[in-house]
């Protein structure tokens, strides 16, 4: 049977990441040709290397750049197109975070913040605009954030570029819709991915108080693997969602808003 991407080229911008390498690998389980960007090079090479081997045969490019920088933006396209074919969906998915209180917040954090997080969706998206249009059922997937709908205390620039991508969403919509291209927004809540691993790790955090964040923070008591939050992804990308656009999709296990 084929799956429910097959033939479709998606590229995927921060494919190496948690909830990146798990939707590359879902995307190629169901037939998709998959363009992985990304600036962490030995990420890449390890999220290449399971995915190559979880999906033999798989059709599999990959680009390693600083997804801020909209030439790279061009470039890494301009690659993925060659190696796989012109563009059906594109995911943008690359973040960064910073913890900085707003009154204590600096400069340089807040134009990396908004250079990755918000501008990276917006340059992407120009670059492969032609061909989401040409191909006639184009789709846009935006991962934003729970937080960009309830922000709290301590990440405020990370929060607002959550915020702000929400609302790019809604525009390309509006605007796109006469092209037949769709664009929606997934918000993820706690997803337990390698980076929060690593985070916790270097906090001396241990398990049972990691598990005990997860049980405390939604209604379904537990944290998400990024293989869930993919799954949501995937949808939204497929001709199942074909007749949702605008749209602003909480993956969070029902998150309490405190």
């Amino acid at each position: 049977m084929p799956g429910r991407l097959a033939d479709r080229v998606a590229i995927i911008t921060g494919g190496a990441g948690g909830i990146g390498a798990a939707t590359g690998l879902l995307f190629a389980e169901e037939g998709a040709r998959v363009a992985l960007i990304d600036s962490d090079a030995e990420a890449m090479r390890a999220t290449l290397a399971d995915l190559r081997a979880a999906v033999p045969g798989a059709r599999v490019a990959d680009v390693v750049t600083d997804v801020s920088r909209e030439d790279a933006a061009m470039a890494a396209v301009d690659a993925a197109r060659k190696a796989l074919g012109p563009i059906d969906i594109l995911v943008n998915l690359a973040g960064i975070r910073a913890y900085e209180p707003l009154a204590e917040s600096r400069r340089e954090t807040w134009e990396r913040i908004l250079a990755v997080n918000l501008l990276s969706y917006v340059w992407f998206t120009k670059a492969a605009i032609a061909d989401l249009r040409a191909c006639g059922r184009g789709s846009v997937v935006n991962v934003s954030s729970t937080h960009g709908v309830n922000p709290r205390g301590g990440t405020g620039q990370y929060d607002a570029t959550k915020a702000a991508i929400i609302s790019l969403t809604k525009t390309l919509a509006f605007e796109e819709a006469k092209h037949g291209v769709r664009a929606n927004a997934l918000c993820p809540g706690a997803t337990l991915t390698p980076f929060h691993e690593r985070r916790f790790a270097a906090a001396g955090r241990a398990r049972a108080s990691i598990e005990q964040e997860g049980r405390d923070g939604c209604l379904l008591a537990r944290w998400a693997s990024p293989r869930e939050v993919a799954y949501p992804i995937l949808w939204l990308a497929s001709d199942e969602a074909s007749y949702v656009t605008g749209s602003v999709l909480m993956a969070d296990g029902g998150r309490y808003v405190k």
